[in-house]
């Protein structure tokens, strides 16, 4: 079975489209309500909802509110918030469900909404195949308010910032330079916020959110605006966050771009060393580059793969009793600390190994040699099945055959948005660019373009 709305990351599409459109949302509500009741036994939910600076965040919000109105509860408002935030005010107000409304890394037109459970973690596909179930059921609850229904407000941040303490009290970042992006989008307070707190001179890019602009040429999908102004200053170190503050990206000190890969197997190989890494087990996905498995092998640990989507790694960390994974694309959880991505723990703990070994960023990154990578990316009207496309197929069938073990070609489509992704690794750049270049050419006749 499968989802028709959930994607891999909760519900995202245009906010203007019919994914968001109010009658849709009060559906959601309705599949919500209904699941926490005969799932869960919760007659009366609280529920708290957090969102990012988008101009159509605070419709959704009102949605959200009036469908969950008409039943006893409570609705918390968090404000703006980055999405870790809500995972952390789930557990702190012991609410019954937690809702981010955001799309993260998309551009300011799109919108969605993440789902949290009680304990802060996000929905596992089945539950939320219950839930789209549940949308199709005859209405039953009133159109008005229910007399034991309140609408709160409460501000979270200084909430979300006290529960990063146990990685930032003891970093002393006095003298250090950081250049940090956060999107226009919810980290603008947060994470310079504490960086300064720790003494850290922080030099912030993207920080004038307006509702329509994040993401817009910043943030962790234009990475290279934060590595140049880390070059151009001669700063300690960069970072940039995408809309929600889930994900983070690095430059290291000589305005070079490191791979999340690399950010993973140097935080892995920290951990080995300090035998502080659970069950020696970091957990990445299918979409990590080899190279981190070959590392992390080396002094003694293991990679486990699974499938592309943070839900997707926390849940096998829980199955494997992990405390750390995380995807290339800057998603990593520390579940020591977190029980969801955060990109603000993320940094503080790179910032603490800095601290630690007294090195540079990028003589660390030395340690996790990744394999040549190319990745790219078709933008599609319609994802047809991939067994359907024969000259894609047959291409990457050829592909695989040349490269053997010395890399690997593969092909997905986008669990967010109407792309279908390429990933190629070989021997050199070169020949992944060959490779990458014969697999799009292959897969534009059997799709058409967007």
């Amino acid at each position: 079975m499968s989802t028709r709305y959930f994607g891999t990351d909760g519900i995202r599409g245009e906010a203007d489209g019919p994914l968001f459109e109010r009658a849709f949302i009060i559906r959601l509500t309705d599949g919500l309500i209904r699941y926490l009741r005969s799932s869960l036994g919760v007659k009366s939910p609280r529920i708290v909802i957090g969102r990012d600076p988008r101009v159509t965040g605070e419709r959704i919000l009102q949605d959200l509110t009036y469908g969950f109105s008409r039943v006893p509860g409570e609705c918390i408002d968090l404000g703006i918030v980055p999405t870790p935030a809500v995972a952390n005010a789930v557990r702190s107000a012991e609410a019954d469900l937690g809702i981010a409304i955001t799309a993260s890394h998309n551009p300011a037109s799109d919108n969605g909404i993440k789902l949290f459970s009680k304990d802060g973690t996000k929905f596992p596909a089945n539950v939320e195949e219950k839930i789209e179930a549940l949308m199709l059921a005859p209405v039953e609850f009133p159109s008005e308010t229910s007399p034991h229904f309140s609408a709160t407000a409460r501000t979270e941040l200084p909430a979300y910032i006290q529960s990063t303490e146990i990685l930032s009290v003891h970093l002393d970042l006095t003298g250090k330079t950081i250049v940090c992006d956060t999107a226009n989008g919810a980290t603008c307070s947060s994470t310079p916020g504490v960086l300064t707190a720790r003494g850290a001179d922080v030099i912030q890019i993207g920080n004038a959110p307006d509702g329509g602009n994040i993401n817009l040429d910043c943030g962790s999908e234009h990475a290279e605006a934060m590595a140049q102004k880390v070059k151009d200053l001669s700063a300690d170190l960069g970072i940039a966050h995408d809309g929600d503050g889930d994900r983070v990206i690095f430059s290291d000190e000589t305005g070079s771009i490191v791979p999340g890969d690399q950010i993973l197997g140097i935080f892995a190989l920290h951990g080995i060393r300090r035998e502080s890494l659970a069950n020696k087990i970091l957990v990445a996905t299918i979409q990590s580059n080899r190279g981190l498995d070959l590392a992390v092998e080396k002094a003694g640990g293991t990679v486990v793969r699974t499938d592309v989507g943070d839900r997707n790694v926390a849940n096998k960390m829980r199955e494997l009793g992990a405390s750390l994974g995380g995807e290339s694309s800057g998603h990593i959880i520390l579940h020591n600390y977190s029980t969801t991505g955060d990109g603000l723990m993320a940094a503080l703990y790179l910032l603490r190994i800095l601290q630690e070994t007294g090195k540079p960023l990028s003589e660390l990154r030395k340690e996790v040699p990744l394999l040549p990578q190319v990745s790219g990316n078709l933008l599609v009207k319609e994802k047809n099945p991939l067994n359907t496309c024969i000259n894609l197929t047959a291409e990457q069938t050829e592909i695989e055959s040349r490269i053997g073990t010395a890399g690997r070609a593969m092909i997905r489509y986008s669990g967010t948005e109407p792309k279908l992704r390429f990933l190629v690794e070989a021997s050199t750049i070169e020949e992944c660019n060959d490779y990458m270049a014969r697999l799009l050419t292959a897969a534009r006749k059997d799709l058409q373009e967007a």
